[in-house]
């Protein structure tokens, strides 16, 4: 068996001793098998769609029968893959069967670690900076050409395998096996410091390992992802330990086909925070409840969510972008020639439920983002009170008699000194009540405050917050979390104060469509943000035409509903849980399972 990998090899090493944790986190990795999930009454953290029976195979021995079948493959993936375990399994495997193979590390063709940090140099912005600029760079610019060239099977070995990312970049006439490995996953990786950014050899502190992932290893790795998504042969998920997943790629592209024509969940992910609340430990009982808190739930944030399939029992996830790579017409309408393979609105949770308020923060103009961070949309949000206590409370908006230069001036020596500020003198305090719709389009100084299960609506960027005050608080890990007066005051708008705020920036619900047991309101949003709010409120059912726009619902009040589109697909849903109809579904039923009213949210582009 002839093998080409030592422990100095950027792709596969861990950089870790086997006594550290290889993740860190409280709560445990999604279940590979749906018999191992615990059942519970409510909301489900793990939802999935049937790819219909015996599609999903289990396990290294049956990867490596489909590797003997077709004797040459390129095993491509994502970082933050446990590579080093996957390639000793593999090679494991075939010794175990008496096979000779030529297992080729593909990271002897990347470039050195140096030259890599020099050539991304320019999109690492500030060294003290949690945001860098989009990267223009290709996964191939990483790799040395010649040694792409002199990268070749062995005629003389029955098996050849060209492993790590990029593999398919070599040009082997060869199966493409494809290794993806979730967002939250590879976070909880990074945070315990068991993989490596693309190239490097060690990791990094999280904030630059983040910034890296963001701005350059994901651009990079979903761009090199897009242009493989209809040539996928493979698709494996590495998100266990010690077990993969793994489905043919027709089969994992005809269920997407069919899931961009009917209703469908993406899988949350949780997260908490130093102002993190409550209300989700409490209401969605799978979650694990010896995390300290809940702060965000990853609804929808499309970069970073997954979509799981399910066949006879077990569980394979893949991207949500792998969706919009391959049926973005059918996701998003007529829309998509707009947004392309970008999924354009954001679902998520704040959760300050007996926990604290958010920092005092705003978000860059469309303008600024593009040219400071090279996002093409910019992070238009709102606020949708799902709950609350009776004292809560959301800053939005500056008082009438605001003074930009003394405001600036008690901010900076606030982050100086540690002095607190008496920020009410500055900024409006709204009382919050549920289903209130507070709108904070771009340059809008805002915080959520404690008490309040806030749903954000927004556009789906969701990194672009510059904090300008954070009640002098650590974050979870005993750090200050870094402020950003700078940024924030080349953006504010320091025209929204006053009764203005009031008037533009807490929505106004009115009538649109009423029947015996429905009433349809409209919560208009703000003349800067590209979707728009509908509440649907029935006794017993509605149904909706989507004319070719992809719409995004919720259930705000009651139990449960069914929604079941035009093709006759039907799924249940439970309070508090998003769900897509594409626009390609064409018209959907939503009836309501329980005995109280049915509130549903729904956002779409306008």
């Amino acid at each position: 068996m002839q093998q080409e990998f030592s422990e100095s090899n950027i792709f596969f090493k861990s950089a870790m001793s086997i006594e550290e944790p290889l993740r860190k986190t409280e709560q445990e990795i999604m279940p590979d098998r749906i018999n191992k999930i615990k059942t519970v009454e409510g909301y489900d953290i793990y939802p999935y769609f049937d790819l219909g029976d015996d599609k999903i195979f289990s396990g290294v021995p049956s990867l490596c029968n489909y590797i003997i079948e077709h004797q040459t493959v390129a095993i491509d993936g994502y970082v933050g893959v446990y590579w080093d375990r996957l390639i000793s399994a593999i090679s494991n495997e075939f010794q175990s069967r008496s096979i000779k193979i030529n297992m080729v590390n593909f990271s002897n063709a990347m470039k050195s670690e140096e030259e890599i940090i020099n050539l991304t140099a320019p999109f690492m912005g500030q060294e003290d900076s949690v945001w860098g600029n989009k990267t223009t760079l290709t996964l191939r610019d990483y790799f040395a050409e010649d040694l792409l060239k002199s990268t070749l099977p062995d005629k003389d070995v029955a098996v050849n395998i060209l492993m790590g990312p990029g593999a398919t970049l070599a040009g082997w006439e060869a199966k493409v096996i494809y290794v993806d490995m979730p967002k939250n996953e590879l976070q909880h990786r990074m945070s315990a410091g068991s993989i490596c950014n693309l190239g490097m050899r060690v990791p990094q502190e999280q904030m630059e390992m983040y910034k890296r992932f963001y701005f350059i290893d994901w651009v990079i790795l979903n761009e090199h992802k897009r242009q493989l998504s209809s040539q996928i042969n493979v698709f494996v998920d590495a998100q266990w330990e010690a077990q993969i997943n793994w489905a043919f790629g027709d089969d994992v592209r005809g269920g997407l086909e069919k899931m961009s024509n009917t209703v469908f969940r993406a899988r949350p992910w949780f997260a908490p925070g130093a102002w993190g609340g409550q209300w989700m430990k409490k209401h969605m009982p799978q979650l694990d409840q010896n995390e300290v808190n809940y702060a965000w739930s990853f609804e929808l944030i499309v970069p970073e969510n997954g979509i799981v399939l399910q066949s006879s029992d077990s569980l394979l996830e893949v991207s949500f972008d792998l969706l919009m790579f391959t049926q973005n017409d059918n996701i998003l309408g007529r829309h998509a020639e707009k947004f392309g393979a970008e999924f354009p609105i954001r679902f998520d949770f704040l959760d300050t439920f007996d926990g604290g308020n958010l920092s005092i923060q705003c978000h860059p103009s469309l303008d600024y983002i593009k040219q400071q961070f090279g996002e093409t949309i910019t992070q238009d949000e709102t606020y949708y009170i799902l709950d609350c206590k009776e004292d809560a409370k959301v800053y939005l908006g500056f008082q009438d008699d605001i003074n930009e230069d003394d405001f600036r001036k008690v901010l900076e020596e606030s982050n100086q000194d540690g002095i607190e500020v008496d920020i009410e003198k500055y900024v409006q305090v709204h009382q919050a009540k549920k289903h209130d719709l507070f709108l904070i389009p771009n340059r809008t100084i805002h915080s959520a405050g404690a008490q309040n299960l806030v749903l954000e609506i927004s556009a789906t960027p969701y990194i672009f917050t510059f904090k300008m005050y954070d009640w002098l608080r650590l974050d979870l890990n005993g750090k200050p979390r870094p402020i950003n007066i700078e940024h924030a005051f080349k953006n504010l708008d320091f025209s929204r104060k006053g009764a203005q705020v009031q008037q533009e920036l807490i929505s106004k619900p009115t009538v649109i469509a009423q029947e015996d047991g429905y009433t349809c309101y409209h919560l208009p949003t703000h003349q800067d943000h590209f979707y728009d709010v509908h509440r649907l409120d029935f006794d017993a059912s509605v149904a909706i035409e989507n004319n070719g726009v992809c719409h995004v619902l919720m259930l705000v009040e009651g139990s449960s509903i069914s929604v079941t589109t035009a093709d006759g697909s039907s799924m249940i849903f439970q309070y508090a849980e998003t769900f897509v109809i594409p626009a390609a579904a064409g018209s959907y039923t939503i009836v309501n399972q329980s005995d109280q009213q049915a509130k549903v949210i729904k956002a779409f582009l306008k």
